[in-house]
């Protein structure tokens, strides 16, 4: 969860406007896979903290941090192939923003010409 979390496109979606965050997360599928993995973790650590299930985490820590472990390999993956995870959303946004002007421009120059 804290490896998610420190991702620039996480982190940096927590500090955008609810409204824009939601837009963000609708129109880029890449994107609402990262934020609502984030979103389940995150429900699932306040979760399990306001149950009062600390004596049972202490107890399969060892167990915790193993899985903890491989999910960290896990998220090399994604990382790696999902570029867009390491930057943060403002400039996803702009760079989308600049990718459907540019194609807006190149469709309108084809039909023009």
């Amino acid at each position: 969860v804290k490896e998610v979390a420190s991702l620039p496109l996480v982190s940096s979606g927590w500090l955008v406007d609810p409204t824009v965050y939601a837009s963000t997360k609708e129109s880029h599928p890449c994107v609402r896979s990262a934020c609502d993995a984030a979103e389940k973790g995150m429900r699932s650590v306040t979760e399990a903290k306001a149950s009062c299930v600390q004596p049972v985490l202490t107890a399969v820590e060892p167990h915790v941090a193993a899985a903890s472990e491989y999910a960290s390999k896990g998220l090399d993956k994604p990382e790696e192939k999902l570029p867009i995870l390491q930057k943060p959303v403002e400039q996803v946004l702009s760079d989308t923003k600049e990718l459907v002007s540019c194609r807006v421009a190149e469709v309108k120059d084809a039909v023009t010409s």
